[in-house]
């Protein structure tokens, strides 16, 4: 038996607002499958895996999105910024469970890896620095097993090393890509402010131009210049953009939805990545309710339509925790109050109510063989569809919105 109305709403009060990924194939077919009693057929024809080529390339668009994996190797000399870039990177002040440790005494000693707090897909390493004594040159590549990561930030906060090249090299041999990143910007301008010759642009173009003189042996790569613990200032962005568009195609939304939302042109693209899914899960939805199961098309949609508003919430930067630490970045304390949650709890609730009137009437025509399973899917595509693509754009404006009173336009 479906549930009433006001049940409707409890269950959409209920949804958490963790961020949360339940898009992997296992899961969503976990998901479809009934609490109650049913045929074996039943659950079979119900899973997102069962074989149809719609519903796998659905899957593999959700899978590409949500659940593939990107490893971000960091490595460079005690002190040079790595662990700073590596909180900052994941919305993390220094002092934040889960941060990686900073201080004058620290020094990394093994390889650490650190998982993106609202996408556990994407990992950053903090690797040591290549030619300590314990992590000789020449066996270093071995020993940090470069292979298993996707791209390296050589990070430095003054001239590249004659190690870092060696490092490169060995990266170029492996066909992957390295980045130079100088380091410690923000103090190189404030100690030039003092001088009457001062200009900006002039003293980062010099930082460049030293920084690269010993880069010619690996090809003149560029170098970015980052304020380690403020990634909104310099070069960040062309950093982003410059790894995105070297990236295979299945990686790029995995870096994409791992960022701090600072700029329009991050969130507009971060939309785009959530526009192209909604396709996929609304096949999924239709796929789940050709099945005569009672509950089995509701539990799925409000499963999968929770997940995704939840998923956009934090990829939004509309969660509490973002929303205060955009409020100590650019010194507005009243986007501190700008409390969202009810929003992300609205969606739920209304949606919720929607697709358990939406169930009852493919549930009726799921018993109709032949045409009233066509129908009972065309229904779940449409309401699902519309319901995606009318929350997203409800979360989207007040991102936009977030980023007008941050002066971030």
């Amino acid at each position: 038996m479906l549930p009433g109305r006001r049940a409707l709403q409890e269950i959409g009060n209920s949804i958490t607002l963790r961020p949360t990924s339940i898009w992997s194939s296992s899961t969503l077919t976990a998901v479809s499958t009934p609490t109650m009693t049913s045929r074996r057929s039943d659950e079979s024809a119900a899973s997102p895996a069962s074989g149809d080529p719609t519903l796998q390339r659905a899957q593999e668009e959700i899978d590409r999105l949500f659940n593939v994996s990107l490893s971000i190797a960091v490595t460079g000399e005690s002190g040079v910024g790595k662990s700073t870039f590596i909180n900052a990177f994941r919305n993390l002040d220094d002092e934040d469970e889960g941060a990686a440790k900073t201080g004058v005494n620290e020094s990394t000693t093994e390889p650490a890896a650190y998982t993106h707090p609202t996408m556990p897909n994407v990992k950053l390493w903090d690797l040591p620095g290549v030619g300590t004594p314990q992590f000789q040159a020449n066996t270093y590549a071995k020993e940090m097993k470069i292979d298993r990561f996707d791209f390296f930030l050589i990070i430095s906060s003054g001239r590249f090393t004659e190690n870092d090249l060696m490092l490169a090299k060995e990266i170029q041999k492996r066909k992957k890509q390295f980045y130079f990143i100088r380091s410690r910007i923000d103090f190189d301008i404030l100690n030039e402010q003092s001088k009457r010759s001062f200009n900006r642009e002039t003293t980062l173009s010099e930082i460049r131009r030293y920084c690269g003189e010993n880069l010619k042996d690996v090809g003149n790569p560029k170098v970015f210049l980052l304020n380690c613990k403020d990634l909104t200032a310099f070069d960040f962005e062309e950093l982003v953009k410059t790894i995105n568009s070297e990236l295979p195609q299945h990686k790029q939304d995995a870096l994409l939805l791992s960022l701090t939302v600072s700029s329009v042109a991050i969130l507009e693209k971060k939309v785009k990545s959530f526009e192209k899914v909604i396709w996929a899960a609304a096949s999924l939805s239709a796929g789940i309710a050709v099945a005569p199961v009672p509950g089995l098309s509701f539990g799925f949609d409000v499963a999968i339509v929770g997940s995704f508003f939840t998923a956009c919430y934090h990829a939004f930067g509309l969660d509490d925790k973002s929303l205060e630490k955009l409020s100590d970045r650019v010194n507005k304390p009243h986007l501190k109050t700008l409390e969202k949650s009810s929003l992300l709890k609205g969606l739920a609730q209304t949606s919720t109510v929607r697709l358990g009137a939406s169930a009852l009437g493919e549930f009726l025509c799921s018993l109709v063989p032949g045409p009233g399973s066509l129908t009972a899917a065309s229904i779940s595509f449409t309401t699902t569809r519309d319901l995606l693509q009318k929350g997203l754009k409800e979360l989207a404006d007040e991102a936009r919105k977030v980023l007008r009173e941050a002066g971030l336009e």
